[in-house]
């Protein structure tokens, strides 16, 4: 063998060599390709818990991406779609249709602009998400611009509302870092769930804590029942626990309704609080309906509950009361209600732990719209919702056993909390029947978080006929909520029994 071809030799085999030793790219495999999932996610930046954001939703090519706090609305919500034949890569949709985030002109250099354009084939709408490591979250990535290998990120490392975004040279910086909490990795699927969640199921208060949602609902007898799962999904099959039992007790034996889980600092540190309204008989029982409470042994949601207090009433014990739920403002604890006085209003009473009264009952607010006295003048089943310095009461209005059952609105305005004036009521309702979808009668239900905080989600009961009413018939739903500009909720209409919905954000995999 001539040297020159000794050479040759050599040099072919350290090429094969180091092909061997490189790793397989499947860029263009169909096969591969078919295990990326599309998923749609918020993009929340790690060093600020801000959002990527839409301004104003605004549909225009060029519109510019900032930073804003995480509202859940759908201008922050992006789809990422596989290209293809590019293993690895994403096309990142606006809620405009056909559009992409963008570097703006393709540009290589720093502090290029993120922005929305009419999506195409070209690189610079092309990102790679590589994984970081934070610790205490998951599904923590930079997102790569595939053109510049330059990372999307705040423009000089602001962290506030309206920092533009732009490219800048990737780390693992959490200003660099992005948390996609509807991320699906490659071969996954996302939970969903359908309403029901739980079929006769009236008066839902569901709780998400440590990993578990729990459910408590009216049984309309002695026993006071919960359910827990580790998804939306698994309220429906999870089991009914009997937390506490009713029977024989001299003042609260039987015709449970409305029960409330609340996590409270009493004398001896946190303790799981259950509100409920119960009466003395079977028979004729209205009357003495009346709330009451019980408190938990630790912190477990599921108890061991002893019977704390009958959540009377120091002056005005004269009519029955329903409905109770906890109000926190200003460093002071409040029960709020609803009692008969001729029509049906809400209440609020001042507490001085979570089981004493240390006033009697105060209006919070009375029925007097055309919506709020459809089968009766009813205001009840007030819940409590806060966000960004804001306090909130949703409550039920007119008579559940019509079709026409639905929500309002309280915005507290400062002040004594006890004086209606320090509360404006919306003058139209914010949740109501939704004839297309047969849901009607929605109300009386409560907010929570998604497991990793980012949404925020509803449940409420309804019927699934204008004939339904105030029965155990009527159904657990759930659903996510967003918000309007002006910060009050926007909690849309009611979803159509059996429609596959997107579960919490957070979820761990069924």
């Amino acid at each position: 063998m001539t040297k020159g071809v000794l050479r040759r030799t050599k040099r072919m085999l350290a090429v094969v060599f180091a092909a061997a030793m490189m790793p397989v790219l499947h860029g263009g495999s169909s096969s591969a390709q078919a295990t990326a999932a599309t998923f749609t996610s918020t993009a929340v930046n790690v060093a600020g818990s801000n959002c990527a954001d839409i301004p104003n939703s605004n549909p225009d090519n060029g519109t510019r991406l900032i930073l804003w706090s995480c509202s859940g609305a759908a201008n922050q919500s992006f789809t990422f779609t596989p290209v293809a034949g590019a293993a690895g890569q994403y096309q990142i949709r606006t809620l405009t249709g056909g559009s992409c985030l963008d570097v703006q002109g393709a540009a290589t250099t720093d502090d290029a602009r993120i922005l929305q354009w009419t999506c195409h084939n070209g690189s610079n709408q092309n990102f790679r998400l590589q994984p970081v490591t934070i610790s205490g979250t998951d599904k923590t990535f930079n997102i790569v611009a595939v053109h510049s290998g330059k990372c999307v990120a705040p423009l000089s490392g602001a962290t506030a509302n309206s920092t533009e975004l732009v490219q800048a040279p990737c780390s693992t910086a959490g200003v660099r870092v992005w948390r996609l909490p509807g991320h699906i990795a490659d071969g996954g699927s996302a939970n969903t769930y359908t309403n029901p969640i739980r079929p006769r199921g009236p008066d839902p208060h569901l709780t998400f804590h440590n990993g578990y949602y729990y459910l408590v609902t009216t049984t309309w007898n002695s026993t006071i029942t919960m359910r827990r799962s580790r998804t939306l999904a698994g309220i429906a099959t999870a089991p009914d626990t009997v937390v506490y039992n009713l029977s024989g007790h001299p003042t609260a034996c039987c015709n449970m309704w409305a029960p409330e889980l609340h996590l409270l600092n009493g004398p001896n540190g946190p303790r799981w609080y259950l509100y409920f309204t119960a009466g003395q008989n079977v028979q004729d029982f209205l009357p003495t309906q009346r709330i009451h409470v019980l408190e938990s042994a630790g912190t477990d949601p599921m108890g061991p509950y002893t019977f704390k207090a009958s959540l009377l009433d120091p002056v005005a014990n004269n009519t029955w009361e329903l409905d109770g739920t906890i109000l926190e403002l200003n460093g002071r604890l409040y029960l709020l209600g609803t009692f008969y006085n001729g029509s049906q209003p809400n209440f609020i009473r001042p507490l001085s732990n979570p089981w004493t009264a240390s006033g009697t009952r105060r209006i919070l607010s009375t029925p007097t719209h055309s919506w709020e006295t459809v089968g009766g003048a009813v205001n009840e089943g007030a819940v409590v919702l806060k966000r960004n310095g804001q306090t909130f009461v949703v409550f039920s209005a007119s008579h559940c056993s019509t079709p026409e059952y639905k929500l309002g609105l309280l915005t507290y305005n400062g002040g004594d909390p006890l004086n209606s004036s320090s509360w404006v009521k919306k003058s139209t309702p914010i949740f109501s029947r939704n004839d297309a979808a047969g849901v009607y009668g929605p109300g009386h239900g409560n907010f929570f978080k998604s497991p990793d905080g980012t949404e925020d989600w509803m449940t409420y009961h309804a019927n699934t006929s204008t004939g339904g009413g105030c029965d155990i018939n009527r159904s657990t739903r759930a659903q996510k909520f967003t918000w309007n500009a002006d910060g009050t909720p926007n909690l849309g209409r009611p979803v159509a029994a059996g429609t596959v919905l997107p579960a919490p954000s957070g979820e761990p995999a069924s």
